[in-house]
């Protein structure tokens, strides 16, 4: 890790204020510090550093590497107060800047934490460094400095530098000069040590250990969730990797490109040009992609935002070639481009009415410059970011992560399914780059040592093209001369597996509006599709249809499923139900159960009674647990009474399965019981809270039987 000297060993103070409460390391906690030592810190350490400095995470982060990056407590508590002196002392509030300069004055020499950009003077031929928060400009920058540090000319870097002061009489004399600079990154680091660590971990472990690094906490996110969560972090991996995220307000698009690494750029789309991008003609200057690893462009959405063409031309050319002109030069680059903004409509209504590329201003809703992209990220499926979903687990540091995955970007890991799978040959060469770069930076990121089970490979496989799959399904919407494409690929069998996107499943009316398949839809009735559980839109249930028999899976994050459409028709007039479901012991369990009995109360004749027994078990932990469950099913039981349901429980410890029973001859077999729903919050004016619909659920399968099948 970065050497503690860098910013002084009379810093290294020891702690003079009580500890806060430490939440209690978990098992994988202490593995990842045993197989990490040094490189990674205690998430939640970041906030309670930060207080009101304006400072992006990965700032933070490079001093809690040099003074916290321990399980220790006392270690811990001692780097934390050394971190805050340290930017008590050195970062430079802007407010504060007067009060800072004078400190230079006095002193002749301070060392301070601050934002620095260089440009040339061609004048006077020599290169001059403005600090942002100190509010000085002007100051001189050796040769040596820019060509070691050549991002000092594009947007800036984070830098702890030593600034002194001397006045001169010359009033064209800039008073202020530049000791030192250091670039707040990692200056090296151990790859095979790393790659060797992975080994140590299971998939689901080292998944969980990224999703940590990021911030989150992965014990409320699904797998599917984690997932879109580190496709982010593949424009930082893979080069000139286009990348599109379009979803809701507040779901935290932008943060991976403003905060996590030292390599990244994001700016407002609003401001981007073809000087600051590509390259200034006046003067020759290589813009932003010459020297950053990505480039984010926050706010790119708004159907009313003027754009310029000519930006729209060149960037076009970029994402396809990796190339743009300087003159008659050609110039290669290898910068990422990504692309965020908000939506202001649902996905079916985007459907319906338009397309999922519907919110971008009219330059970029164009089919060339959308073909360009290689993954889109629904933006809808990401909760918005509330506080509990914070870790306070253990990460890496994120400079750490950041130098590992920079030094990955020269690598191709876009064949490594090849031996056990193929595409459909009805795939394009774009679509196939675009699914080979995005299987290739998710193998970097989850499998770095190339060692992964052929189901592995097959889920980000289908990840991978899902994405493409996305873009490309929008495109034909925009342009009707694009040849219609078949996403999927072949096993080793010869076995055909078609790929669907989730919002296909779910609004399949929609979804292939005007296709040649739409009259091959399944009928509403039918809960689900056979390759991720499609949804029908409950208004249209075809009440008189038969009756769906069968498997169903549904799939991760999809939303429009309610034990109305799932269940419903089939309870239909049964007097007796049984219920066997081991896990209704938790609120949220016996909140699903009222659920169900509420949708069987209301359609039922108010006449008549229906009598539900169910068989669960017993919460297997202390007292205290036991009678919060108990007290749970007698709410359900005196809730249900109400409705003329005569509810009844007994407890069977032995029962891992779990099924619905009908007296009218139904078996339903159900993979996860009736905790199908992901979090609710509970908020009243939250729909998720007050429809079931509107909710996301979890990975599940329901199997349908009648008697004597």
């Amino acid at each position: 890790m970065s050497e503690v000297s860098e910013v002084g060993p009379e810093e290294s103070a020891a702690p003079n204020a009580p500890a806060d409460a430490a939440p209690r390391p978990s098992e994988l906690d202490r593995k990842i510090n045993r197989f990490f030592s040094g490189a990674v810190v205690r998430k939640d350490l970041v906030k309670a550093v930060k207080g009101n400095a304006i400072v992006p995470s990965y700032v933070l982060e490079y001093l809690l590497g040099q003074y916290a990056a321990s399980d220790d407590e006392a270690t811990i508590q001692a780097g934390i107060d050394t971190v805050r002196k340290i930017l008590a002392d050195h970062y430079v509030h802007r407010n504060q800047s007067e009060l800072v300069k004078s400190t230079i004055r006095e002193r002749g020499r301070h060392r301070i934490i601050d934002k620095v950009t260089a440009t040339l003077n061609e004048k006077d031929d020599v290169y001059q460094a403005e600090f942002a928060n100190l509010g000085i400009k002007g100051v001189l920058v050796e040769s040596a400095t820019i060509k070691a540090h050549p991002k000092l000319l594009v947007g800036g870097v984070w830098c702890i530098c030593d600034i002194e002061y001397f006045h001169s009489a010359d009033p064209r004399v800039v008073p202020w000069i530049l000791g030192s600079i250091k670039p707040i990154q990692l200056s090296n680091f151990d790859i095979e040590g790393y790659l060797e660590a992975r080994r140590e971990f299971t998939t689901d472990d080292w998944i969980d250990l990224l999703v940590q690094s990021i911030g989150f906490n992965p014990e409320l996110l699904g797998r599917r969730a984690k997932l879109i969560q580190l496709v982010r972090l593949i424009p930082f991996v893979e080069r000139n990797y286009n990348l599109i995220e379009l979803g809701p307000k507040g779901t935290g698009k932008s943060h991976i490109f403003s905060e996590f690494s030292p390599h990244g750029m994001l700016i407002s789309g609003g401001e981007v040009t073809v000087p600051k991008l590509f390259v200034n003609n006046a003067n020759g200057r290589i813009g932003l992609v010459g020297y950053w690893d990505v480039v984010a462009f926050d706010e790119f959405a708004g159907k009313k935002k003027r754009t310029d063409r000519a930006l729209v031309d060149i960037m076009k050319n970029y994402m396809a070639n990796k190339s743009f002109s300087r003159g008659v030069e050609t110039l290669g680059a290898e910068a990422s481009m990504v692309f965020v903004g908000n939506t202001s409509h649902t996905v079916p209504y985007m459907l319906k009415h338009s397309d999922l590329f519907d919110e971008l201003p009219e330059s970029y809703h164009d089919s060339a410059y959308l073909d360009r992209l290689h993954h889109y990220i629904p933006g809808w499926e990401v909760d918005i970011i509330r506080g509990e979903m914070f870790s306070d687990g253990y990460g890496f540091v994120v400079d750490y992560i950041a130098e590992v995955l920079k030094s990955m970007r020269s690598q191709d890991y876009s064949d490594r399914y090849q031996h056990q799978f193929s595409l459909s040959s009805d795939i394009s060469t774009r679509d196939r780059d675009g699914i080979h770069k995005t299987f290739s930076g998710l193998m970097k990121i989850l499998y770095p040592h190339g060692e992964a089970a052929p189901e592995e490979i097959e889920e980000i496989l289908q990840f991978a093209i899902e994405g493409r799959k996305r873009v490309k399904d929008q495109i034909l919407r925009i342009d009707s001369t694009m040849a219609d494409v078949k996403f999927g690929y072949l096993d080793r069998s010869g076995s055909w597996h078609p790929v669907s996107t989730l919002e296909e499943d779910e609004y399949p009316a929609y979804y292939r509006r005007g296709s040649s398949d739409a009259a091959d839809e399944p009928r509403a009735d039918v809960v689900g599709s056979t390759r991720h559980g499609g949804t029908p839109n409950e208004s249209a249930q075809v009440s008189e249809a038969p009756l769906f028999e069968g498997h169903r899976e549904f799939q991760e994050n999809q939303r429009g499923i309610s034990f109305g459409t799932l269940l419903g028709p089939y309870l239909r007039g049964a007097g007796q139900i049984t219920i066997v479901d081991p896990y209704i012991r938790q609120f949220h369990q016996a909140r699903n159960l009222m659920e169900l009995i509420e949708e069987i109360a209301s359609a039922k004749d108010a006449g008549d009674e229906v009598n539900i027994k169910l068989v669960t078990s017993e919460n297997d932990g202390d007292e205290d647990k036991v009678r919060k469950q108990l007290g749970f099913l007698l709410k359900v039981k005196q809730g249900a009474a109400a409705g003329g349901i005569n509810f009844d429980v007994s407890f069977d410890d032995t029962i891992h399965d779990r099924s619905i029973v009908t007296d009218t001859g139904w078996k339903i077999l159900l993979g996860r019981g009736l905790d199908i729903f992901q979090f609710v919050t509970g908020d009243a004016f939250d729909l998720a809270t007050r429809r079931q619909e509107y909710r996301q659920v979890k990975a599940f399968s329901v199997t349908y039987i009648r008697a004597g099948q």
